[in-house]
């Protein structure tokens, strides 16, 4: 999912093409995803980013999916109806994963929706921004933007302790924080 604007990072470029340790987000969970077992991979976009629509096709390793930009959920379904389910989804914003992360992903889904969440607590330690938490079994927890959707209208909660799922590039915060898990802007990628 790469279709957002990223009003709240507040930088010149569109979100997914924001720079984290030298590389856009979008290139690096694109890599994340090619570095996983998955057997391939789709970039949806909307009309809000017109430049990661035009990044992103010029990536051999990625279909584009395009959808009307009326929002994350709207834009969600527009893209599984196009590539069907189950299927893994991610946010454009988490670039510190990595294709072990995604792999582990793959392997908690049963047959029933996944949805990773991180322990709020684990992103206040961190530094991390956290827009959305709920309550689940009297814990803080936050959607980390990775999920397996399916048909099937079951869901279980994959919950993690990994940094790699706690960190959303949100805020320029955040960005500074990618940056220093990853080694700064000549680190690992």
């Amino acid at each position: 999912m790469c279709g957002g604007r990223g009003t709240r990072l507040d930088a010149d470029a569109e979100k997914p093409l924001f720079e984290v340790a030298g590389a856009p987000m979008v290139d690096r969970v694109a890599d994340a995803l090619a570095a996983s077992g998955l057997e391939r991979a789709h970039a949806v976009v909307s009309p809000h980013a017109p430049e990661t629509r035009a990044h992103v096709s010029a990536r051999e390793d990625l279909a584009v999916v395009e959808t009307p930009g009326e929002g994350y959920v709207a834009d969600l379904r527009t893209a599984l109806d196009r590539v069907g389910t189950p299927a893994l989804t991610v946010a454009a914003d988490l670039p510190v994963l990595d294709g072990a992360a995604v792999d582990r992903v793959r392997d908690a889904f049963d047959g029933r929706s996944v949805t990773v969440c991180v322990p709020a607590v684990l992103k206040r330690r961190l530094g991390a921004s956290a827009d959305t938490t709920f309550e689940r079994d009297g814990r803080a927890l936050a959607p980390a933007g990775i999920n397996v959707v399916a048909d099937a209208s079951e869901e279980t909660i994959y919950e993690t302790y990994d940094a790699r799922f706690a960190l959303n590039v949100n805020r320029r915060s955040d960005a500074d924080l990618a940056e220093t898990l990853l080694g700064g802007a000549d680190g690992p990628r």
